[in-house]
């Protein structure tokens, strides 16, 4: 299935990698490049880590438009393939639309200062010493894991499902699946909780317990945070992305491949 766009001014950004900078050389006469700020589209070269800096920037800056990555990096499931055609443009109007809504994480330190970040892929509670962390788990209010021991607990998107929460055995969530995977981290009690998957208009509250013997760590994608008391956390509709891929390479399409890779 075809879509059509019209982006009239596009923007290029890339990573300091030797790869995305050399793309930068080849693609720099394909297009009148415009401002990032003046942009209706970005084009992002480099890899995921530097697609979600990308993203994470327009969050912050208040503006955020449509974003089509290629993939110069190493993993790139959030990136295209990468190609110097000259009709580059051409390219990018025909591509097919998906929305990625970040979660919004309220966290509180142990010394009483509130924080605020937002995380595309996930959000992610870790132990900062050898001593096992304690987390009380809360869903809608309603206490479901009084303690949970265990080296961390995350939160993911499904934009996020199939990073770090895979590598700790999480479930992978389609795309359109308007779900939340909520996945221990190595846990030893209880033995056998696996983790859950929940409905993403869930309001999810993580409670450190111990904290001066068992301090724990917090990470949105890639800010972190130390010392944590608690996190709650809820998807933010207001602060919904777009990520532009080519027909038959569609972000939904990856994750499902995801599910047969051995």
């Amino acid at each position: 299935m075809s879509f059509r766009h019209d982006f009239k001014r596009l923007a290029l950004v890339a990573s300091q990698g030797e790869r995305a900078q050399q793309a930068v050389r080849d693609l720099e006469a394909l297009e009148h490049w415009a401002p990032l700020e003046e942009a209706d589209a970005v084009v992002v070269l480099g890899g995921d880590g530097f697609m979600l800096h990308t993203l994470h920037q327009m969050l912050d800056s208040g503006r955020v438009i449509p974003a089509f990555g290629m993939n110069r990096g190493t993993v790139g499931f959030l990136m295209n393939r990468y190609d110097t055609d000259a009709h580059l443009r051409e390219r990018i109007n025909m591509c097919r639309a998906f929305s990625v809504v970040p979660l919004l994480m309220e966290a509180r330190t142990q010394d009483g200062q509130n924080h605020t970040f937002r995380a595309i892929n996930e959000v992610s509670l870790l132990r900062e010493t050898r001593q096992t962390a304690k987390i009380e788990v809360t869903v809608n209010g309603k206490v479901r894991i009084e303690e949970l021991s265990c080296d961390g607990i995350l939160v993911a998107t499904p934009a996020g499902s199939t990073a770090y929460n895979l590598s700790a055995n999480g479930p992978i969530l389609p795309l359109d699946s308007k779900m939340l995977a909520l996945t221990p981290i190595s846990p030893f009690r209880p033995r056998r909780w696996r983790g859950a998957i929940l409905p993403d208009f869930s309001k999810i509250e993580l409670r450190v317990l111990e904290p001066a013997k068992r301090p724990v760590a917090v990470v949105a994608d890639q800010k972190e945070l130390r010392d944590i008391a608690d996190v709650q956390l809820r998807i933010d509709p207001e602060q919904e992305l777009t990520l532009l891929f080519d027909p038959g390479h569609s972000l939904d399409e990856r994750i499902v491949t995801e599910q047969f890779i051995a």
